[in-house]
């Protein structure tokens, strides 16, 4: 093994801090940082590392000599196996605080932004059961523990359907209850898998790519819509229509059963057909009167309840009157533009996504507003001088980019149009931060305030008012 990877102990190492991606921080007696994936920051552990870089190692605690305060036991039995909430052994007021904290550090060290005493991070009403959407993968070689594979016994069903083992793409995690998604989540998961193995349907092996059952999603909707999309890998009528008249038999309440037959190597529905089966082919989500229509391959925010919240924030910070102009821009189907619309004269939405602007044009029809109009294209590309001058200089743009923030064209464009107020929604800090120092000599951020819509999880969301000098 190469000197660069060679393994160490480290014992009695006191963890001081969270990182990033979920990762816990402790100092090595040599100073450098060691980055934890299994620890809780006031925990004194030993540290196996398996990665030694120049400034930092990466390790896994393998010997616990004190446990932190802020721990707390996971209510999930697939906690630290299962990737997607690494921080269930934390208690959910220092989930908080660390977030709150990183958003903070972010925007002072990288950003270098001089902050206002910052509101103090919106926690989520729901710890658990919070969100909308979940996609689970089906395989036919499951995710084995090391306690199975040393046990030598016959572990039987070798099905899963469930979730990709973190960094592992052919490995699945076979799930008996997930704490994210409300009922009937685990009842549909549970019976789908119970049904396919009754009827011999065979689960996809993503290594020889064989089999028939690929993935399904469950959308729920706070309307009591449900939506379930069963991905299959090749088309085999009769035992398809197996499955999905088993599914609207056993579950009425679903309002939306739809399929698609993707036979080609990745799992992505977003090329390929979707075919509904009975009931319609989209379900609604409602706020404020608002409702929003929402099908297979909508982006809508996967907390429903948070996204009321952070919505609601983002109008305050905008401070409309009913007289401005705004830019709602990487608007995506037109929720935020339309939420602020009744406070707005006009609002100009801009999406690179064709099928999320004819959605947003759809929705705003829907709900009979008509001062909102929509616009495909590349912002970099679309939000040009000529844009400008044919839809006229916005008081106020709102902005939500992807997480990796805006194009440095896009930054400079806002500079040159210089409105009174940005609203800057993000769920990158870091790029946020990067992002908010190119605009420094021009704006002063006057608020900020964070929301936490992932519990259990190390994401946060930031929302920033940065008004002219």
């Amino acid at each position: 093994m190469s000197r660069r990877n060679k393994k160490q102990v480290f014992t009695n190492v006191e963890v001081i801090d969270a990182g990033a991606k979920g990762k816990t921080i402790a100092k090595a007696p040599d100073g450098k940082v060691i980055f934890l994936p299994n620890a809780v920051p006031g925990d004194v552990v030993d540290v196996q590392t398996f990665k030694k870089r120049k400034a930092y190692y990466e390790g896994k605690a393998i010997h616990f000599h004190k446990l932190s305060d802020k721990r707390t036991t996971p209510v999930c039995e697939h906690f630290g196996t299962c990737g997607g909430c690494k921080w269930q052994d934390m208690d959910y007021q220092y989930q908080l605080l660390f977030k709150e904290k990183e958003v903070i550090n972010n925007l002072t060290r990288l950003g270098h932004i001089d902050l206002p005493e910052t509101t103090p991070i919106l926690g989520s009403e729901k710890q658990y059961f919070y969100r909308n959407k979940m996609e689970f993968s089906f395989s036919d070689s499951r995710w084995l523990t090391p306690e199975e594979i040393q046990s030598g016994d016959d572990l039987g069903d070798k099905n899963a359907l469930g979730f990709h083992i973190p960094g592992m793409w052919d490995k699945i995690l076979d799930v008996k209850t997930c704490h994210l998604q409300a009922d009937p989540s685990n009842a549909i998961r549970n019976a789908v898998k119970q049904f396919a193995i009754d009827n011999d349907l065979e689960f996809f092996n993503t290594r020889n790519q064989t089999g028939l059952l690929r993935t399904m999603m469950i959308r729920t909707a706070s309307t009591g819509d449900i939506m379930v999309l069963i991905q299959f890998f090749k088309e085999d009528k009769e035992k398809r229509e197996l499955l999905l008249d088993y599914l609207a038999e056993t579950f009425p309440e679903i309002t939306s059963l739809q399929y698609v037959v993707n036979e080609k190597a990745n799992d992505t529905i977003y090329d390929q057909e979707v075919i509904c089966y009975k009931g319609d082919d989209h379900i609604f989500e409602e706020m404020e009167g608002l409702r929003f229509k929402i099908n297979a391959k909508s982006f809508y925010q996967t907390n429903s309840e948070q996204a009321y919240e952070l919505y609601k924030i983002t109008r305050a910070f905008a401070g409309l009157t009913g007289h401005e102009l705004v830019y709602d821009l990487y608007t995506g189907t037109g929720t935020i533009a339309q939420f602020v619309s009744k406070q707005a004269k006009k609002v100009v939405g801009v999406e690179a996504v064709p099928d999320a602007i004819t959605a947003a044009k759809e929705n705003a029809q829907r709900n009979n507003i008509t001062n909102c109009e929509f616009y495909v294209g590349d912002m970099k590309n679309v939000f040009n001088e000529a844009f400008i001058n044919t839809h006229g200089k916005p008081d106020v743009i709102i902005t939500d980019p992807p997480r990796d923030g805006m194009h440095k064209d896009v930054v400079n464009q806002i500079l040159n149009i210089a409105p009174e107020k940005i609203v800057y929604v993000s769920c990158n800090s870091a790029t946020q931060a990067r992002d908010l120092a190119l605009m420094d000599h021009l704006y002063q951020v006057t608020k900020v305030q964070p929301v936490d819509m992932f519990p259990q999880t190390h994401h946060v969301e930031n929302v920033v008012l940065l008004e002219r000098r």
